[in-house]
């Protein structure tokens, strides 16, 4: 799957590390309800062009899922903001 890379000059190599890393902490740096989205634009930094074959879970068990992510969030980010704005 990375076979492009022993190929790469040194500056292809740092031009991808820096792309790479931006898409990072554009992720990283996602805050709000962009946290529970599904990214696509992440993935797309791969050179492997592909639609991930998705599983969407049903409702109840996707709200569960979210307050389970949400409970996770006040044990790592207790001291976190918390804000009353609507999506």
């Amino acid at each position: 799957m990375d076979e492009d890379l022993p190929h790469l000059t040194p500056a292809e190599l740092i031009a991808e590390v820096i792309k790479l890393r931006a898409g990072i902490r554009a992720h990283r740096d996602s805050t709000k309800h962009e946290l529970c989205w599904h990214h696509p634009q992440l993935w797309n930094l791969l050179p492997e062009k592909t639609t991930p074959d998705i599983a969407v879970p049903a409702w109840p068990q996707f709200l569960r899922g979210c307050v389970h992510y949400r409970e996770s969030l006040d044990v790592q980010r207790p001291e976190a903001p918390r804000i009353e704005e609507e999506f």
